[in-house]
């Protein structure tokens, strides 16, 4: 993953070059660099080291860096247009879409919209299916940035995935009054507690849990993600720095630590492609649960009644 490239070199200078310089930190490999960005330490093969100075300045009054993420992050979203605005041209020429690059980036998007959209939005599905394409593929192309050498997955910080998180929380509290109105949308949180005296306080102090629950489930969304995916980076780095620190050592403490180190990693890799994909489709389908949720007028209120009393049989007395 992050540096993986880099750090393979290393261990393999390292049998042949004493380090006269501390070993890496794991956590300078995940984080984001904001006035280098760092490939090779200044050892070894490259005794004057190589990296990229990244740009910074000041723009009235405030001061502003071209980080490593934010560069990655351009890519990506220049990635999804470059094979997402040709594959949907072709679509919509009907020409038939053949090869496996166009296939399974076709299939993304099918299973988007059939297995996430519909469930989940039903009859506003195809309204709002272009916007989980694009927070789907984004999120996705982000995370596999963190398993090519020398890049890093943006993802793998919360400041990017707290901005997603906002994005999310826009969007599934647009759906909600767009359906309902302002007015149906906040009332849609208003739960009717049948008790005297205690009845309307309870009922105030879940409207106000309920309320904080829009912006609650949005920072789920920002922290789950950049757990799971820093964790991951965290994890990879540090087993691959152990070959790094074994330098310098007898050739059969450097082997055998060299050997585990990269089998473990390279187990560590599969594992991350599989994260990947997997908190991207999460990401995505908790974003399309709650925009559902959202266009649900009444639904606490609704959620109460059926567990009232006598409430099915006035349901079947009504049917009939």
């Amino acid at each position: 993953m992050i540096y993986s490239g880099c750090l393979l070199l290393e261990c393999f200078k390292s049998g042949l070059i004493m380090y006269s310089k501390p070993v890496p930190d794991a956590m300078d490999e995940v984080q984001d660099q904001l006035h280098h960005w760092h490939f090779f330490d200044e050892q070894g093969l490259f005794e004057h080291g190589i990296h990229l100075n990244l740009i910074s300045f000041d723009f009235f009054g405030c001061h502003v860096s071209i980080s490593k993420f934010k560069i990655l992050l351009l890519v990506v979203a220049v990635l999804i247009a470059a094979v997402y605005i040709p594959l949907c041209r072709k679509v919509s020429k009907g020409e038939i879409l053949r090869g496996p690059f166009w296939n399974a980036f076709e299939c993304l998007l099918t299973y988007i919209r059939n297995e996430v959209a519909k469930p989940t939005l039903g009859d506003l599905a195809d309204k709002y299916v272009p916007f989980l394409w694009t927070l789907f593929l984004f999120v996705l192309f982000a995370n596999l940035f963190g398993m090519l050498p020398f890049m890093g997955s943006p993802t793998a910080n919360i400041s990017v995935t707290g901005a997603l998180a906002l994005v999310s929380c826009f969007f599934i509290n647009y759906t909600g009054i767009k359906k309902n109105g302002v007015g149906g949308f906040v009332k849609g949180f208003w739960m009717k507690i049948d008790l005297p005296v205690f009845g309307p306080v309870i009922s105030a102090l879940l409207f106000v849990l309920e309320f904080a629950g829009i912006f609650i489930r949005s920072g789920v969304l920002a922290v789950r993600l950049f757990a799971n995916m820093f964790a991951g980076h965290m994890v990879l780095a540090t087993v691959l720095l152990f070959a790094v620190k074994v330098a310098g050592e007898n050739i059969l403490l450097q082997s055998g630590v060299t050997v585990i180190s990269l089998a473990a990693s390279l187990a560590l890799c599969f594992l991350e492609l599989l994260v990947a994909f997997l908190q991207a489709y999460v990401f995505t389908f908790l974003t399309a649960l709650f925009m559902g949720m959202a266009t649900h007028e009444g639904h606490a209120h609704e959620e109460h009644a059926h567990d009232e009393p006598g409430h099915d049989e006035k349901a079947i007395q009504g049917n009939h």
